[in-house]
């Protein structure tokens, strides 16, 4: 479709309008120019969509790129091209790179190295010193430098006056702390939940129960020392019941889940296949619906794909010693699509997971339609149907779960700022 540009005023007509804060879609236009949404007005440019979805840029929390100390799985570049393909226009990068962002001269160089990538980079940084669990990071060092939230990932803290400590300091500056509900614990060792499947394959598993303890420890201190805390995914309905008493008490929380633990369930290991390695490990389909209707209701806030390139040497290892983790830039939207598809959510409420509620929680710009805000937009073919193969992927690494599956959703073009950053007719002519 050509490029948009900064300065040049662009209507886009004729646009099924998905818009998650009304939580109602339409038919109707969008007008931008100087790379934002703008009320109407004259356009020295008019584009067609042809009746197809037009919805905010998706807001990606929780993304891995292998820069610095691993570029041979991700670099900023090509984590932002397979994010601009898939409709993504903001990534939200985790702090487990090599060495660890727990400084700000690590948070300079990771963006310095983020100019590379077509779409807008934030990051985390780490909430201790090497994501150890003892010592505590320079926080408001950190946040006058550019963090948008402090977590450790999946090195839970296991010395809880260490991390009551952190959520204190982090209260005191109105910092986001980003949490793994996991007893460490229970879980180490383990590969695949427990139950029948697991024991018939002979794997270490973890029951669902690590999970629930870890939400309530963290909200149980959380409700002490009042800092805004976001739990990073929430995959059994055993931890539900915690988030919603806590929610319902008013205490500073919102969740999240990953597109992996909404549309795949344990069954989908099958004989050992280590791209259905992620963490936490995939669950039963019971676990799996359960959190597909609180994600519909609102007990969990943010979908993203929690996107972990692993390179090939990394997964062909019995499932065991295999690296955890699978791709997902290009694959959050049409995966999505599966759970519209099955009834499970509707587009606007899908979107205000995937781009409205990332956007709020982390204090971004996005995740809107309104006037003013950043044309940061995708347009999108919801039914378009396709078969994956992962070698077409941009990302470096290839590991998804969802090679050779069918799937419906095709991105057509991606915004960013009023600029195109992705135009599939462009890019398959």
């Amino acid at each position: 479709m050509g490029n948009s540009g900064d300065m040049t005023a662009t209507l886009l007509t004729n646009a099924r309008l998905i818009d998650p804060v009304s939580g109602h879609e339409t038919l109707g236009d969008l007008r931008i120019e100087a790379g934002r949404i703008t009320d109407t007005g004259p356009a020295e440019r008019i584009i067609d969509c042809k009746g197809k979805c037009l919805a905010p840029g998706i807001v990606d929390v929780g993304v891995k790129v292998g820069e610095p100390g691993e570029r041979h799985k991700e670099s900023f570049l090509t984590a932002g091209e397979a994010a601009a393909r898939g409709g993504i226009t903001t990534m939200v990068c985790r702090p487990d790179t090599i060495p660890v962002i727990d400084s700000p001269e690590m948070l300079e160089h990771a963006r310095s190295r983020a100019f590379r990538s077509p779409v807008r980079v934030h990051h985390m940084a780490a909430l201790t010193r090497e994501r150890g669990g003892r010592e505590m990071v320079e926080i408001g060092f950190l946040r006058d430098a550019g963090a948008v939230a402090f977590t450790d990932g999946t090195h839970v803290i296991s010395d809880t006056r260490v991390l009551s400590r952190c959520l204190t300091y982090a209260r005191s500056l109105g910092a986001l702390v980003v949490g793994h509900p996991q007893d460490p614990g229970l879980s180490a060792g383990a590969c695949i939940t427990s139950g029948k499947f697991a024991s018939l394959r002979g794997l270490p598993g973890v029951s669902p129960l690590a999970e629930r303890m870890g939400v309530e420890r963290d909200l149980a201190l959380v409700e002490a020392t009042g800092v805004a805390y976001h739990l990073d995914q929430i995959t059994t309905a055993a931890a539900l019941p915690a988030l919603v008493r806590a929610k319902a008490a008013g205490v500073d929380v919102t969740a999240g889940t990953s597109i992996h633990h909404l549309t795949l369930n344990v069954l989908d290991v099958a004989d050992y296949r280590t791209f259905f390695k992620v963490i936490p490990p995939l669950r039963e389909e019971d676990d799996r619906l359960a959190i597909a209707e609180a994600l519909a209701d609102g007990t969990i806030d943010i979908l993203s794909s929690m996107h972990t390139p692993q390179d090939e040497e990394s997964k062909r290892l019995p499932f065991e010693q295999a690296a955890p983790g699978a791709v997902g830039l290009e694959t959050l939207l049409p995966a999505a699509m599966r759970l519209v598809t099955a009834g499970h959510i509707d587009l606007p409420h899908l979107w205000r997971a995937m781009s409205l509620n990332p956007a709020r929680r982390l204090g971004l710009e996005g995740g809107t339609l309104a006037p003013g805000a950043p044309a940061d937009l995708v347009l999108f073919d919801p039914e378009a149907p396709f078969v994956l193969d992962r070698w077409t992927l941009a990302s470096k690494s290839k590991n998804t779960p969802f090679d050779g599956s069918r799937m419906e959703g095709r991105v057509l073009t991606t915004w960013v700022g009023g600029t195109v950053v992705y135009d599939r007719e462009a890019a398959h002519a």
